[in-house]
């Protein structure tokens, strides 16, 4: 017993922990062997001499202490694609050279004379994460759309990137900074029962469904694509049947493949040959993945040994068998490119300081592409969550894969900052999804219930410093969802780093319930009235989700008397600004008057929408992401309360127009 415990100390596990409710765990040895023993998979050799992953940070002097005796003789190396420096010193320290460019290298280190030696990352970062460009308006808005949501009269039933390029219009006139979005992550298209934009087959891929089939230039049409019925019928869906339109989008992207295969151009041909030599050996690994799955049909880890692991020798003789049908979903993913990529071009026309503001899911499936594709870097055969706390006693499950933190510094972080890129290179702001995983995560076992997981450390400042340069390399600004209870000087420590905080209204209140006052904010924040997971203004006003949780038989948490007095303490908060209304206007209003550089509407809030986008808890009790927006784009425009929030920017000094 003793020694599970002081394994799992060394191996930053916490084998003890304060839950949200107050209550004390005491993890079960059980669970600490399981997670100690996925650990161990990708364990690395002890080290004597170096510390954890290496962090130079602009201005910071580049020496490093050693954990050796004094009087070694040490030579050491720096490498990444190749060898950057090198040296010697005595020991207790190195004194490593100025002026390394930013990156992420390795650090090489023996004691002269004897054999072998280690090897740390060593990430050499700027001082802070991008903090926008200083011409642009101190303070800005952006209106927020969970895209698949979004509803025009040419779209299949499921909002695509043409509609954004519509949305990311009428924003660049109404003066926003951009447009915010759910996470565009690839899913499982045949598998689509499970829609949440926050549960990715890849956070490396983008979702197929938002590819806009009849702007690929060798679709067909509708008619000779034989869709033209279920077309119509998905337009006019009350909800979202993300089964139908997967399958009507896949056969008809299908049909584009066959002609694109058949008939190209030679420019069209060149341009898809360039996106796959520039995406690599990864997209092609994605493709054997789409493919191996839909042959077998059950989870990776259940497929023929041969194909359990990522071989790179039996995916080549895979592709050279295969090549024709590995290319569609290479075709499909550089149509979403395509798509995307204009999207982002079109908000730069339009002189949008931040343009695209994209989500970050915190994992990914168990089942999914990058799981498979990196066994190394994601800990195997258990889910990330939350302990029991106020909102859920009994704890959550997310069904999520997290990072490895062994396998991740024994890969100088690569797979954290490709994730950050691929999300960047469209953005202009990217949000992390519960930032305070780059700390720590809640991690539970198969098998064992929610309330009964632990927490393990990760190597919070090396992903930081990865964060900050990825963030530096793209120009692209950084925010963290920090809402909760986090632990002490962690906002602190992110804000040191230049990554903004988020900032929900509904959880800004003092221990009287008050509403906090604008000017209390932070500057560097990103600022809103409420989440996905969270009511609408609308249904918090009416009381909407209190009666929905009652009757699902869900603790609402709260009792009407207790809405009552927070619709009170709203009033006195706005009245106090001299505010008159009592409705979103006012609400947008008094978020506008914070210092925080973004404010962030949600077109539900806007459209008066009462049922919230996802109800935490549920699956098919509650149209979770199922929901299209009550108005269609084509008339959108013309909605009173999205003119009169464009004036409250605008009077706010809010405008970037």
């Amino acid at each position: 017993m003793d020694d599970v415990i002081d394994r799992a100390a060394r191996a930053g596990l916490e084998t003890r922990f304060w839950d949200g409710v107050g209550e004390l765990h005491n993890v079960a040895p059980e669970v600490l062997c399981r997670v100690l023993d996925a650990l161990s998979a990708s364990s690395s050799a002890p080290r004597r001499l170096l510390p954890g992953p290496v962090i130079i940070r602009d201005g910071c002097a580049p020496e490093l202490k050693l954990n050796g005796p004094e009087g070694l003789a040490v030579q050491w190396e720096i490498v990444s694609d190749r060898k950057a420096a090198e040296g010697e010193d005595i020991s207790p320290s190195l004194k490593l050279p100025l002026g390394l460019p930013h990156g992420l290298y390795c650090l090489r280190a023996k004691v002269r004379g004897e054999p072998g030696g280690e090897k740390v990352p060593l990430i050499v970062a700027p001082r802070q994460a991008y903090h926008g460009d200083p011409a642009s308006p101190r303070r800005l808005w952006a209106p927020a759309v969970q895209l698949y949501a979004a509803r025009s009269r040419r779209s299949w039933g499921h909002g695509d990137f043409s509609d954004l390029l519509a949305l990311i219009d009428l924003a660049a006139d109404l003066g926003a900074a951009g447009v915010g979005l759910n996470p565009l992550h690839a899913l499982m298209d045949d598998k689509m029962e499970e829609p949440s934009p926050y549960f990715p087959n890849s956070r490396l891929f983008i979702n197929a469904l938002y590819i806009d089939v009849e702007a690929i230039p060798e679709f067909p049409g509708l008619a000779a694509a034989g869709v033209e019925v279920e077309v119509a019928r998905l337009r006019n869906a009350a909800a979202l049947d993300y089964r139908a339109v997967a399958d009507v989008k896949m056969r008809a992207l299908e049909g584009a493949y066959a002609a694109f295969v058949a008939h190209a151009s030679a420019e069209r041909r060149s341009a898809f040959d360039r996106f796959r030599t520039h995406e690599s050996e990864l997209l092609s690994r994605f493709a054997c993945f789409e493919f191996l799955r839909r042959q077998f049909d059950c989870p990776w880890w259940e497929w023929p040994s041969e194909w359990r692991q990522r071989d790179d020798g039996s995916l080549t003789a895979l592709r050279e068998r295969e090549g024709p049908r590995l290319g569609f979903f290479e075709f499909v993913q550089w149509s979403a490119h395509e798509q995307l990529e204009r999207c982002r071009m079109r908000a730069r026309a339009r002189g949008m300081p931040i343009g695209l503001y994209l989500d970050v899911a915190v994992g990914v499936r168990s089942d999914g592409f990058d799981a498979w594709c990196d066994q190394e870097a994601v800990l195997a055969g258990m889910a990330i969550g939350a302990p029991p706390d106020n909102l859920n006693r009994r704890g959550q499950n997310w069904g999520l894969a997290g990072f490895n933190p062994i396998g991740l510094e024994q890969q100088r972080f690569e797979p954290f900052r490709q994730l950050l890129e691929a999300a960047m290179r469209y953005a202009g702001a990217v949000r992390l999804d519960h930032v305070l995983g780059l700390q720590r995560l809640y991690i539970i076992p198969h098998g064992i219930s929610a309330d009964q997981g632990t927490y393990i450390r990760l190597p919070f400042h090396a992903l930081l410093a990865t964060a900050a340069l990825t963030s530096m390399q793209q120009q692209c600004l950084l925010i963290g969802e920090d809402l909760g209870t986090v632990p002490e000087n962690f906002r602190e420590t992110l804000a040191d780093w230049g990554i903004w905080s988020y900032q929900v209204m509904l959880f800004e209140r003092t221990a009287a319930g008050a509403f906090a006052r604008p000017e209390t904010y932070r500057e560097n924040a990103l600022v809103t009235f409420a989440t996905h997971d969270l009511p609408t203004f609308a249904g918090w006003r009416d009381h909407r989700d209190l009666a929905v949780k009652r009757a699902l038989n869900i603790n609402p948490g709260e009792s009407d008397e207790d809405r009552r007095r927070a619709l009170d303490a709203l009033d006195q908060a706005l009245g106090e600004r001299g505010i008159a209304q009592n409705n979103f206007a006012g609400v947008a209003a008094y978020l506008a008057a914070t210092p925080s550089r973004l404010l962030v509407i949600s077109l539900e809030d806007l459209l008066g929408v009462k049922e919230q986008v996802n109800l935490p808890g549920t699956v098919d009790e509650h149209l979770n992401w199922r929901q299209p927006l009550p108005v269609r784009l084509e008339e959108l425009r013309d909605q009173k309360g999205l003119a009169t929030i464009a004036d409250v920017m605008r009077s706010a000094g809010r405008s970037s127009s």
